[in-house]
């Protein structure tokens, strides 16, 4: 598989990672079959959603596969009165990215960046290299500094 964006940018930062492919089902995208077919645990697999806040605009959001993102949360979190997800069909025009290969890394525009905390448990994470079909396995230490992410509680039981 050619390198994606979100690779040759984690390239220009000297940050290693492993690319991992897997096989697509477009009709179930679900961050739990993706976990499945890379070979982690859903909580270690973290999905990228796009939201939009009152006072801040456009954000990503980053949250376990096993996890939903908690709006109240991430509202607090980015300082926002109100925030809540972008309509599907936003999602590309505003990141350059498709669902399933949503990632904060290297998008067309620069977002801020809210990860859960539950990513600092784990020795290695993975993220979409922003196509559908393959994961970034990358510390989360790393994550956080090649995306400038904010840490915070913004996940919660599905």
């Amino acid at each position: 598989m050619a390198k994606t964006n979100a690779a040759r940018f984690l390239d220009s930062l000297g940050i290693a990672y492993e690319l991992r492919e897997y096989e697509v089902d477009p009709d179930d995208l679900a961050a739990e079959s993706v976990a499945r077919k890379v070979g982690l645990p859903p909580e270690q697999v973290f999905k990228t959603l796009v939201a939009r806040g009152d006072k801040h605009g456009v954000c990503f959001a980053v949250v376990p596969g096993d996890q939903q993102l908690d709006l109240k949360a991430l509202a607090q979190l980015s300082g926002d009165r109100k925030i809540d997800t972008v309509p599907l069909k936003e999602v590309q025009p505003l990141t350059g990215y498709i669902r399933g290969g949503v990632t904060a890394l290297a998008p067309k525009k620069s977002y801020s960046v809210y990860v859960d905390e539950t990513m600092e448990l784990f020795d290695t994470i993975s993220i979409s290299a922003g196509v559908r079909g393959a994961q970034l396995i990358v510390a989360p230490a790393d994550y956080v500094r090649a995306t400038n992410a904010k840490i915070g509680p913004i996940a919660k039981a599905k």
